[in-house]
């Protein structure tokens, strides 16, 4: 069992307050989808590079959010959780990199918020369970 890591669960304790930033973003309705989805994109990836830095996993340098994923549970198929969540980001920057908004869900925004809280919850709670958060 691993020791709990006061890193892990201060940069799990900032990447929620950023998380609940996106939500209050979503909610303003002052922001584009391209805007939030690309915060939302680099906060699941923090996500995954946060939780895999507390296991000495190595990760991919790039943004990439499937490779980064590929490399996130590597060794470890249970982590697999995550992935639906982070198949519909990337679902999303397809849809808006091919200019095809019709695929969208009807508020993509919220969506995208949702997705990355549910990643963060996962990871959090497994990381109580590994022992990784305290």
């Amino acid at each position: 069992m691993n020791l709990p890591s006061s890193s892990l669960q201060t940069d799990f304790d900032a990447l929620d307050g950023r998380i609940s930033a996106l939500g209050a973003r979503v909610l303003a309705t002052t922001e584009t989808i391209e805007s939030l989805l690309a915060s939302g994109a680099q906060l699941a990836a923090e996500l995954l590079r946060a939780y895999a830095g507390a296991q000495s996993k190595p990760m991919p340098e790039g943004e990439d959010l499937l490779e980064l994923f590929k490399a996130f549970v590597k060794g470890d198929p249970s982590l697999n959780a995550v992935r639906d969540n982070i198949r519909e980001l990337v679902f999303y920057q397809n849809c808006i990199a091919m200019d095809r908004r019709d695929a969208l869900p009807a508020k993509p925004e919220r969506m995208v918020a949702h997705t990355v809280r549910h990643v963060y919850l996962y990871l959090r709670s497994r990381g109580e369970q590994d022992g990784l958060i305290g």
